[in-house]
C-alpha cells in the first residue's frame, strides 16, 4: 500500500520531454485564441443612406410580391382583419339583398338573395308542413343555411303580422322592393361605446352574433383600443350592409389607446399589431439603428415603404419617449 501511490503518479502524472513541449505548445495556442477574441474588435461597417434606402426597397420586392415564392414561419400566425379573403367575400356578398318576408318569397326570391337550390327546397318544405318563421333569427335554423349568409340576410327579413297582409304580399310584383324603416330599431336602441362594450352587447346590435362578437372584441383588443367608429367595420368578416346598418348605434368618445414606442420596441413587438406587417416593422426598428431613436412619430414617414394610408392608421398607436 506505502508504494502504491508511488506506482499511481509514476504511471499516470510523469511526462517525457516531447510530452512536456507538446502541452506548452497547446497552452500556448489556446492563450493566443482568448487575447485575439478579447482585443479584436469588428470594424463598424458604415452605410450610407442610399444605400440604406436600396435595401429596404429590395426587402419590399422580396417579401410583398406574390411571385417571389419566399415565406416566413414568423408571419404564419399574422392575421390581416382589415380584408376577407376572397371566397368569404363572395359568400357574403353573393346574391341580392332586399326586403323579404320568409314566409311569403318564392324560390325565385330565395335565388335573388342568393341561397343555394338544395337549402330552397328545405325552406319550402318546412313551409309546406305549416311552419312559420315568426322573427327573423328563426332563419338561422334552416338546415344548409350558413351563419355568415343568416346574418347577412337577418337585417332584410320583415315578417308581416297577419294573413291579409301575407296575401298582400304575395301578390306583389317581385321586383318591387319593402320599404324598411331602417332608423325605427335605432330610436329604440341606446348608442354603445365600442370601446367598452362587451360581446353580449355586440351580440344585440342587428346582424352581429355571438362569433362575430367575439371576433369584434379580439379586434379591439390586438388593436389597442378603437380610435374611431369606422375602424369596426375592419374586422374580419362583418358585411359592409351589416356595418352600414349598425354604424349609427355605435359611438367611440375618449379611447384610452394602447400605444408603442417606437424607440424601444422590437420587431416582435411591433408586428404583433394588426396594422404593421413583419417587413413594416423590420424597417422601422432596422431605420432607428441606423440613424438614431426618433425624435416624432412622422420621422417613419421617411421610410419608402411606409405609405400615407398606413401611416394614418398605426399613428394614433404609436409614441415616441425621449
Amino acid at each position: 500500500m506505502k508504494y502504491w501511490w508511488r506506482n499511481v503518479v509514476k504511471d499516470y502524472l510523469t511526462f517525457s520531454a516531447k510530452e512536456k513541449n507538446g502541452l506548452l505548445i497547446m497552452g500556448l495556442v489556446i492563450a493566443a485564441i482568448i487575447l485575439f477574441s478579447t482585443f479584436y474588435k469588428k470594424p463598424n461597417q458604415v452605410i450610407t443612406k442610399d444605400a440604406f434606402q436600396h435595401e429596404l426597397a429590395q426587402l419590399k420586392i422580396t417579401v410583398d410580391s406574390p411571385g417571389s415564392g419566399k415565406t416566413f414561419d414568423r408571419d404564419e400566425d399574422y392575421i390581416d382583419y382589415s380584408r376577407p379573403k376572397a371566397n368569404e367575400t363572395e359568400r357574403y356578398f353573393k346574391g341580392e339583398l332586399f326586403a323579404f318576408d320568409p314566409n311569403t318569397i318564392d324560390a325565385a326570391g330565395w335565388k335573388r338573395l342568393g341561397i343555394r337550390d338544395k337549402t330552397i327546397a328545405t325552406i319550402q318544405k318546412f313551409l309546406a308542413s305549416g311552419y312559420r318563421f315568426k322573427r327573423p333569427e328563426d332563419i338561422k335554423k334552416v338546415y344548409g343555411l350558413s351563419r355568415e349568409s343568416a346574418e347577412r340576410l337577418i337585417p332584410y327579413i320583415h315578417i308581416h303580422e297577419n294573413e291579409t297582409t301575407a296575401k298582400n304580399t304575395s301578390n306583389r310584383p317581385e321586383n318591387v322592393s319593402v320599404p324598411i324603416d331602417v332608423n325605427r330599431e335605432v330610436r329604440n336602441t341606446k348608442v354603445i361605446d365600442i370601446n367598452t362594450a362587451d360581446t353580449t352587447a355586440f351580440i344585440s346590435l342587428p346582424g352581429i352574433g355571438s362569433k362575430l362578437a367575439t371576433r369584434i372584441v379580439n379586434f379591439r383588443q390586438k388593436l389597442g383600443g378603437f380610435h374611431s367608429v369606422a375602424q369596426l367595420g375592419e374586422t374580419y368578416g362583418i358585411p359592409d350592409s351589416t356595418f352600414q346598418k349598425i354604424k349609427p348605434r355605435l359611438a367611440c368618445t375618449n379611447p384610452a389607446l394602447k400605444t408603442i414606442d417606437i424607440n424601444t420596441a422590437d420587431v416582435n413587438q411591433l408586428r404583433s399589431h394588426p396594422y404593421l406587417k413583419w417587413n413594416i416593422a423590420n424597417a422601422i426598428v432596422a431605420f432607428r439603428q441606423q440613424h438614431g431613436n426618433y425624435t416624432s412619430v412622422e420621422d417613419i414617414k421617411k421610410i419608402d415603404i411606409i405609405t400615407e394610408e398606413l401611416f394614418a392608421k398605426i399613428a394614433p398607436y404609436l409614441v415616441v419617449n425621449k
